[in-house]
This record gives C-alpha cells, structure tokens and sequence, in this order.
C-alpha cells in the first residue's frame, strides 16, 4: 500500500500551479534582469528594512528560534509606476556582519546584484503558494501600496553563501500580466 503525505491546503510546495504565471514563476535566474530585458521602465522602491519577529514558517526554515528577531527587507519592482513584484527578504541580523554584509548597503539597489553575481552563492530548490487575505504580505503590500489583493502567486527559494541562509520571498502582482509574455526574453 502506497502512503501518501497530505500538505496543509496553505503549505508551500514544490511544483509550481500551470497557467499564465508559470514562466515568471519558474524563472531561476534573476526577475530584475528579466524585466530590464523586456525593455521596461524597471526601477526598485524601497519600502523597508528593519529587525522584526519573522513569520513562523520564516523562522523555521531560517533556524531561528520563537521570538528571536530577524532583518526584514521589502522592496517593490516595478514597471514606470506600475508595482509588479512585491519582495521580501529575511536574514539573521548576525549574517549582516558576516556573509550577507553587502544587504545593509544596497539602499534601492535590487538584491540581484548580490544574488546572480556572486560565484560563491548557492539556491535552493524553489517553493511555490497561493497567498489568500488575509496573509501578512498581502495586508504588507496593501499597506504599501494602498490598493486591496484577494490572491497573489508567491515563490521563495533560500540562498546560501558560506552556508549561511538567506531567504527570498516573491509576490506576482496581477499587473505582472499586463507584461505579455510572447515578448518576454525565454526562462
């Protein structure tokens, strides 16, 4: 008899949904290069970084224990005016010191430059989650950006150098359709 391994209904997983967000989605090289590429008025916003409790399923998988803090950074990627990707990024505040230093000077710099070009970083395998109100990044992004979002696709991946993590959270905006994808450079 086969045992199968029930997930909770919003557990992260690792196959990605099928549909029109499944390029983005499945992308494992950098989203800022691929929205540059596609020619369109790409610029970051900063919203925050900060020392924050994490979510629950952060602290876990960045080892943390109930309670401790961790340096929370939330960007916005966007298209001219237009909000595409909401991100957050989550790392122990000691890894500031250490292997992730360059993540306290990026400022609005995107998180690529320190990602995709770097031989010594690694990425894990990614994970993929319909978030549904009211989710915590969804109530951050509204938050942010003043406008209400029932459901987004989201993917994380951690990132490894020095074996010290760093974990990356990508939220798809609906506005990330308006980009068509017969003109997107290839995943």
């Amino acid at each position: 008899m086969r045992t199968v391994k029930l997930t909770q209904p919003d557990a992260w997983r690792q196959i990605p949904p099928s549909g029109t967000l499944r390029p983005w989605l499945t992308d494992c090289g950098s989203l800022t290069a691929r929205l540059i590429a596609h020619d369109c008025q790409f610029n970051l916003q900063r919203l925050c970084q900060h020392l924050v409790r994490p979510h629950h399923d952060e602290r876990r998988v960045l080892s943390l224990r109930a309670g401790e803090l961790a340096v929370v950074r939330e960007v916005i990627l966007r298209d001219g005016e237009t909000p595409l990707i909401f991100a957050h990024t989550v790392v122990k505040p000691r890894d500031l010191r250490g292997a992730w230093r360059g993540l306290s000077r990026l400022g609005a710099r995107p998180l690529a430059e320190m990602l995709f070009h770097d031989p010594t970083v690694s990425r894990m395998p990614m994970e993929y989650k319909q978030l549904r109100a009211p989710h915590n990044f969804l109530s951050s992004m509204q938050q942010h950006l003043a406008e209400e979002f029932p459901n987004c696709w989201a993917r994380r991946s951690v990132f490894l150098k020095c074996g010290r993590p760093l974990l990356v959270t990508e939220i798809f905006l609906p506005t990330i359709l308006s980009l068509h994808q017969s003109e997107l450079p290839a995943a």
